[in-house]
């Protein structure tokens, strides 16, 4: 399995800047009856309503196929969710994950040959390819890294583009607090500190895609030594930055993330550690308010490898059960996904912003033949990152299923909330990886 290299940055790079006509719809305009199409899940709880309304707007656009969307219960994994639907013999149709795309290889359809494969930027499906079998498509990019309320650093004097290291970072939370506001919204949920956070580390591990990947294969043999390794000893100082200008209250719970957007929206706050998917529901809590997106530096030497550059990859991908589900089931969701990223009316769904009654998911698109360019302030800022080639991988990608969770839920909390020591946090990571099968090498369990 494939991570997405500098092919695919380009790629994408191209998508964000070129508009090109497209087609008609996919779907037939008649069928002698609507067979039901489900769908685990609504890609993100974030943009639940906006995605339920493309549903909407789907099931009334043509006769064939009624998609339903299944509601999983957001405590469970992936995999928690999906393994007793498959021994009830009740799959659901479409299904959308990242790092159970292993798994679930043998269970779903191939993509190849569809016209969302081909429309698709290579680099972006190299994750979803296993041994030559197309298991998904991707649904958008995303990026993270330190977003900020543009409002409140310009009225601070404070330009993010000269911010370059972590002792300029350090002195931009300073001036915040001068100024009587906060400094940062540093999250304790357990999903960005256990796969955003620890990405951190991993993509700046080492400058090529190989050496971040060894990396991997020493924590998976027991043979890497966190606590030894000047990368991770730069990312734990940057990790006890954001904790010591941390100004919300620590909170481990999943309500933690509407706290975190009340927050940076209120103008009280100048940065938040999180990503794009936040951007919707940023612009309903503040309308007129831009909030962008700037590099998380790792290190105190401006040229240090990653300093000036976010992470920037492929969140999920659409998978189709090809082992429960009917013929007409598994044409129907082609249709939908197709009708959701070539047609207009879906595009419009896919890429608008979000408002405050709604609007639309507002995705970067990563497929070819777009007409619908992203607009929010955010959206233009990652397009310039990618232009410029100043991203970092997705090293997360490649964790094992239920890693992030082990990580995330117990160690990271655990350090965030001082229960335990650096040298321990080393320990705790190295004991999640150590015997892991690794599939990034394409093993298999």
């Amino acid at each position: 399995m494939k991570k997405v290299t500098k092919l695919g940055a380009l790629a994408l790079a191209a998508l964000l800047t070129t508009s090109v006509t497209v087609a008609t719809s996919a779907h037939a305009a008649t069928c002698g009856k609507r067979t039901t199409v489900t769908m685990l899940g609504t890609i993100k709880p974030e943009i639940q309503d906006q995605f339920l309304a493309a549903v909407a707007d789907y099931n009334k656009s043509q006769s064939c196929y009624t998609l339903k969307s299944i509601p999983g219960d957001r405590n469970l994994t992936f995999l928690q969710n999906v393994t007793p639907m498959y021994a009830a013999k009740n799959a659901p149709t479409i299904m959308y994950t990242l790092q159970e795309i292993p798994d679930m290889a043998d269970k779903v359809m191939d993509w190849n040959g569809q016209r969302l494969t081909k429309l698709a930027p290579k680099g972006l499906l190299a994750a979803a390819n296993i041994g030559g079998k197309q298991v998904g498509v991707p649904s958008t990019a995303e990026a993270f890294g330190l977003l900020y309320n543009k409002k409140v650093l310009d009225a601070a004097g404070i330009d993010p583009t000269t911010i370059k290291t972590r002792t300029d970072l350090e002195a931009a939370f300073k001036t915040l607090q001068a100024k009587g506001k906060k400094a940062v919204h540093f999250s304790a949920i357990w999903w960005s500190l256990g796969a955003h956070f620890t990405n951190m580390y991993h993509s700046t591990a080492a400058k090529t895609h190989e050496g971040r990947l060894a990396v991997l294969d020493g924590l998976a043999n027991g043979t890497k030594d966190l606590s030894a390794d000047p990368a991770f000893k730069n990312w734990l100082a940057t990790f006890d930055l954001l904790k010591k200008y941390n100004g919300s209250k620590v909170n481990l719970t999943d309500t933690e993330y509407d706290a975190s957007i009340a927050d940076l929206a209120s103008g009280d706050y100048g940065f938040m550690f999180q990503g794009n998917w936040t951007e919707p529901n940023l612009l309903q809590a503040s309308s007129t308010t831009n909030f962008g997106i700037m590099a998380l530096p790792m290190s105190t030497d401006a040229k240090a490898y990653g300093n000036d550059s976010i992470p920037v990859g492929v969140p999920g991908y659409f998978m189709v059960d090809n082992t429960q589900s009917t013929p007409a089931a598994r044409k129907g969701a082609v249709d939908f996904l197709t009708w959701l990223y070539t047609s207009a009316a879906g595009q419009h769904h896919v890429s608008d912003p979000a408002t405050t009654t709604g609007g639309g998911m507002g995705f970067i698109p990563v497929y070819a033949n777009w007409t619908v360019p992203p607009t929010t302030f955010m959206s233009k800022e990652i397009a310039k990152y990618v232009g410029a080639n100043k991203t970092l991988e997705w090293i997360n990608t490649y964790y094992p299923a239920g890693l992030q969770e082990a990580v995330g839920k117990v160690s990271m909390q655990q350090y965030f909330t001082d229960k335990i020591t650096a040298s321990a946090l080393a320990t705790a990571i190295q004991g999640a990886w150590k015997g892991q099968v690794k599939t990034w090498r394409g093993a298999t369990k």
